[in-house]
């Protein structure tokens, strides 16, 4: 039996959370909220998503507050406003979709905050523009031309853990069954664990003890008032000499396996523009093999796994439990149907689809009855 369409369940604190499969939707932004607020293309968007055959959903970096936020056009949930429009355009598209976990990814974006959209050059928005002043662990800006991030004080600090408790909050009430936290991709978790980025003197920097505190720190708080599945999106390496490495990774996930963390999603890089990734097939399974190997928590490998027999092969390696795609999915919205078909697996599909099959994936749909005169 194929590996990627078994079940795996996570032993979360409010009881068992089933995925009929272990294919993922990693969160992928898609710039097109208004003042945080989720807008129709966020019910099209995850109406196609839920029903792409996914064992799980998750849903794009989501701010935890408007200085959070990578651009102005970012998905958030801190206020009233935000809350309703997120809960409403997701309890929409979940109707219209088969029973699915969701999961979403919580994040501040730190000194990477205040960009313009990617399809408007990616850049700092200057305040006459209508950009807003980053704040960092560092005054260090992501590109040497930028101006640079304000230092964040303790008090900014506690503020910060916070918003990430009032978006864990938010997000329980609307029945989302998961979350990562974003420590990844050059956002704020992420700055503090890298040394490239994070020069503080304080116990929130130098030492390995210290540059992990205060995610830690974020993500015991989420713990404590979340109850679902919880996890951490994490930059397996900096790929930059002296920057964050696949060791400081592994050891960070033993912590977060004690701290109660049912999963970590390994992914690499973003906190340098001197980066240098060897981008391949698969170039980032290895760093999800390494932490999963030390820790001996949940992983979830990401990364240029595109073809259902790259996915299963990971598993059956044993370099990950799950496998996640988000590029992928967008290219082909029905990339889980596709891998059924290759694999001789099943996913859950919505009736209206039913008489959809070819002949030859005829046998994919789970419990799918068709009746006709």
């Amino acid at each position: 039996m194929s590996l990627l369409f078994t079940p795996f369940t996570f032993d979360a604190p409010s009881g068992p959370l089933t995925l009929p499969n272990r294919i993922v939707v990693a969160p992928i932004c898609q710039y097109s909220a208004n003042v945080g607020q989720a807008t129709d293309w966020h019910l099209a968007h995850w109406t196609q998503l839920l029903n792409s055959g996914a064992g799980m959903v998750t849903l794009e970096a989501t701010a935890v507050s408007a200085v959070g936020r990578i651009t102005p056009g970012c998905l958030g949930l801190w206020d009233d406003a935000t809350a309703a429009a997120l809960s409403d355009n997701l309890q929409r598209a979940r109707r219209l979709a088969p029973a699915v976990p969701v999961c979403i990814q919580i994040a501040h974006a730190g000194r990477k905050a205040s960009s313009a959209e990617p399809w408007n050059g990616g850049m700092l928005i200057s305040s006459a523009h209508g950009g807003w002043q980053a704040v960092a662990p560092s005054a260090l800006p992501q590109l040497s031309q930028e101006a640079p991030p304000t230092e964040l004080t303790l008090a900014g600090l506690a503020q910060i853990k916070a918003e990430f408790v009032n978006t864990a909050r938010l997000s329980q009430a609307m029945g989302i069954e998961a979350m990562e936290l974003h420590a990844a991709h050059g956002y704020l978790l992420h700055q503090f664990l890298s040394p490239i980025s994070n020069h503080r003197t304080d116990a929130y920097g130098g030492s390995f003890e210290n540059r992990i505190r205060f995610p830690l720190e974020v993500f015991k708080a989420v713990r404590d008032v979340f109850q679902g599945a919880l996890g951490v999106r994490i930059s397996g390496t900096d790929w930059i000499d002296g920057g964050w490495t696949v060791d400081e990774t592994a050891d960070l996930a033993t912590q977060l396996k004690h701290a109660g963390a049912q999963f970590v999603h390994i992914s690499s890089g973003g906190v340098s523009p001197l980066q240098k990734i060897p981008l391949g097939p698969e170039y980032q399974v290895p760093l999800a093999k390494a932490v999963r190997k030390r820790s001996g928590l949940t992983t979830f490998a990401v990364g240029l796994i595109t073809e259902p027999v790259q996915a299963e092969a990971v598993l059956q390696r044993g370099d990950a439990d799950l496998v996640a795609l988000a590029r992928s999915f967008l290219y082909k919205p029905r990339w889980a149907w596709e891998a059924a078909v290759a694999l001789g697996g099943e996913v859950r599909a919505q009736h209206q689809y039913w008489r959809s099959l070819p002949r030859e994936a005829k046998n994919i749909f789970t419990d799918a009855k068709i009746g006709m005169r």
